[in-house]
């Protein structure tokens, strides 16, 4: 590959459009009540997870591992994926949102979560009914959509905003 070319290839890259990719880990007690955290820089609730460093050639199923043990202090290896979003929003470019089983936790697995203080209050653990009080827009949508595949056995779903696709 030539310098010119190396370079309009480079020139061809940064003109596309981006995206923004997320992962999380959808973790449930004995109860199959579902695991949240509560960010200090946004209103909501959200599942243990974040933004997949793709420059770092992290995939998502990877992302949402580092970003588990980094929020709330549990290194464990991810269940199937359950669902993936892709969610439109004001003032950023579209995200595609993996969510992966993240198992049921029992008492002890609880008693050692240590939340990341730089970006976390607190967590709980909440009811499939009170899913969408505490998480706002596509992504309470997306937690039931995923904890409808689990029970049924399918998936992973297909979302855009929250709701199936299609």
């Amino acid at each position: 590959m030539t310098a010119s070319s190396t370079s309009d290839f480079a020139d061809y890259i940064a003109s596309l459009p981006r995206i923004l990719a997320g992962a999380a880990a959808l973790f449930r007690d004995a109860r199959g009540w579902v695991l949240l955290v509560e960010p200090n820089y946004r209103d909501g609730w959200a599942l243990p997870g974040g933004t997949v460093e793709s420059d770092r050639n992290e995939t998502p199923r990877q992302g949402a591992r580092r970003e588990t043990l980094e929020e709330i202090g549990l290194d464990r290896p991810l269940g199937r994926l359950l669902a993936v979003d892709w969610s439109v929003g004001p003032g950023r470019p579209p995200l595609v949102a993996y969510l992966y089983d993240g198992g049921i936790l029992d008492e002890d697995d609880l008693k050692a979560i240590r939340l990341q203080e730089e970006e976390l209050l607190s967590w709980r653990l909440v009811p499939r009914e009170e899913i969408t009080g505490h998480l706002l827009g596509a992504l309470g949508h997306r937690v039931l959509a995923a904890l409808d595949a689990l029970a049924d056995g399918s998936g992973p779903v297909e979302l855009e905003n929250g709701h199936p696709a299609g």
